[in-house]
């Protein structure tokens, strides 16, 4: 039967902070029996595991590395209801992405936050061919019309001036005007670890650095748990339903629970880098051309940096490591270098990311024409897979994985979905204009934390050197490492670094630089040796000096 009902507001508003105990995660994985075990701790899986419990199913999510480490940490980080959309007829997915948008807003109010988006119009290299401005600017009223307008702003017509007051480094030489329009951003990674957290506050169990080493059955060929390794430990976890839901990997997955599967997944890889906001001195979203290809690239101010991006290609290559080449870093830099009047060097790139998006079937030919709608099977065994989609939909995702988890349990009169309007963790309450006007850490803290942020403010004020910087010339403190230990599952360097903050994409070489940092403070928290500090800190610095050298050097990843 399902465990019991929670209260809708339950997970949003906490008396105290919400520790999550990997040791007592460990124990009720390998004891108790649950009514459905998703694995897979990316967006996907995370609001399938939230779906479920907030229904009252008792629930598990594992994820073989951390949360969000793969694709869900690598996106545009864009919340939006896809532009390109209409221009290949799907109207029904950009009205459906818009109305998810809104949700997204309306119960994340700290992490996804209004971003306008600017196209310059030029007599020519432009994005779009004079001619076709104003039938581009047709596609923003459907975009507005399909439901652009809950954002709170219609879409704009600039004059060149107004252009420039927004990218005034761009160049104006062929410049006749722009279109601003308005979508959504967020920390895709700090996004998906609070649905962790939320259905983790709800009564889910969670856990990262949990590989399934293979799928259990009964004699029927019924799909019965996992057989996973987690901390060295090798123990089934009992469910009567598992979700499959691990993106680029679900192939491995589904071949295990079912023989002679064919592969269904076709990766493709984006690609994005960060350079120093002085240089474009931006204050939105700008789309610009790249010069001699169809594709358009973005521009995005976040902070003190600029965000380049995306590729989108096919890949072929280990989806273990997935890292921006030096030929890639070079595209996205040959388009910025083109639309502004700036000279970029990769000496100016201050990070980079690899991540690939698991696309559904297709023929051979451009993955930017493929679908991003879902797809949900169910194996013989009853496995329930959910592979496609995107970072926008994916509370829709889950709901309609967990009513085919309820099919496949036999609850015929099924509960219905409850996350459309339930808020995720520091959201309720959230007021963003007073955040924002409150500067400096607890601005930084509102803006990541919402109303948690008291939590960390807490931290700060048993000790006070928890307010320094862990990252020199970042704003990311050291009460936020040991937060991130105590009630986020860190575990390491890297989880500290490249998800819990995001340094690594936005700091490279001065993440590297902090890591010894990082590592006495996760030591002290967790009961790390110095062997095993020393260790986290020489594998972070490792990988970092690898994703360089692909970057820089061209060495091949």
């Amino acid at each position: 039967m399902p465990a019991r009902r929670p209260s809708r507001k339950a997970a949003a508003t906490r008396a105290r902070p919400l520790a999550l105990d990997r040791a007592a995660a460990l124990r009720a994985l390998a004891g108790e029996r649950f009514d459905v075990l998703v694995v897979g701790g990316g967006v996907t899986g995370a609001y399938t595991a939230l779906d479920a419990v907030s229904r009252g199913l008792r629930v598990a999510l594992v994820e073989k590395d951390d949360f969000a480490s793969g694709t869900s940490s690598k996106s545009s980080k864009m919340v939006h209801g896809g532009l390109r959309y209409i221009e290949q007829g799907n109207l029904g997915l950009v009205r459906h992405s818009l109305l998810e948008r809104q949700r997204f807003r309306r119960n994340a109010p700290h992490l996804v936050h209004r971003l306008p988006f600017l196209f310059p119009l030029l007599k020519q290299d432009g994005v779009f061919d004079p001619r076709l401005a104003k039938a581009f600017e047709g596609l923003l009223w459907t975009y507005d019309l399909l439901g652009g307008w809950r954002i709170g702003k219609l879409h704009q017509r600039l004059t060149v001036n107004e252009v420039l007051a927004h990218a005034p480094t761009l160049r104006a030489d062929h410049l006749t005007g722009g279109l601003l329009y308005f979508d959504s951003r967020a920390d895709d990674a700090r996004l998906t670890l609070t649905i962790v957290r939320t259905a983790a506050a709800l009564g889910a169990t969670v856990l990262n650095g949990t590989k399934v080493e293979r799928i259990t059955t009964d004699a029927s060929g019924r799909v019965t748990g996992a057989r996973v390794n987690a901390d060295g430990e090798e123990f089934e976890i009992r469910a009567s339903a598992v979700v499959n839901a691990t993106g680029v990997w679900s192939d491995t997955l589904d071949a295990m629970a079912e023989s002679g599967h064919a592969p269904q997944v076709r990766p493709a890889k984006g690609v994005h880098i960060v350079v120093p906001w002085s240089k474009l001195r931006i204050d939105c979203t700008v789309t610009v051309p790249i010069p001699g290809r169809a594709r358009r690239a973005t521009c995005t101010r976040w902070g003190d940096a600029v965000v380049l991006g995306t590729t989108d290609n096919d890949y072929k290559g280990s989806v273990e490591d997935v890292l921006c080449t030096r030929e890639e870093m070079q595209f996205l830099l040959d388009g910025a270098n083109t639309a502004f009047d700036v000279r970029l060097t990769p000496d100016d790139v201050l990070g980079s990311i690899g991540g690939l998006r698991p696309l559904v079937g297709g023929k051979e030919g451009a993955t930017l024409d493929m679908s991003r709608d879902h797809r949900i099977t169910v194996g013989a065994g009853g496995m329930v897979t959910v592979t496609g989609g995107k970072l926008t939909t994916s509370r829709h995702m889950g709901e309609l994985v967990v009513d085919r988890v309820m099919d496949v349990l036999g609850h015929k009169g099924r509960s219905r979905s409850r996350t459309a309007n339930l808020p995720l963790l520091g959201g309720a309450g959230y007021d963003a204009e007073a955040v924002a006007a409150s500067g400096g850490t607890a601005a930084h803290l509102g803006e990541r934390y919402g109303t948690e942020a008291r939590f960390v403010h807490d931290l700060i004020a048993e000790d006070g050197t928890l307010a320094e910087p862990v990252v020199p010339g970042m704003p990311y403190t050291k009460a936020e490492v040991v937060y991130a230990a105590r009630c986020e599952l860190a575990r390491s360097v890297d989880d500290v670094l490249s998800r819990r903050t995001r340094a690594r994409l936005f700091g490279r070489d001065a993440s590297a630089e902090a890591a010894p940092a990082v590592g006495a403070l996760l030591g002290a928290e967790l009961g790390l040796t110095p062997r095993q500090i020393d260790a986290q800190v020489a594998d972070y610095r490792a990988a970092v000096a690898h994703e360089k050298s692909v970057l820089l050097e061209g060495v091949a990843a």
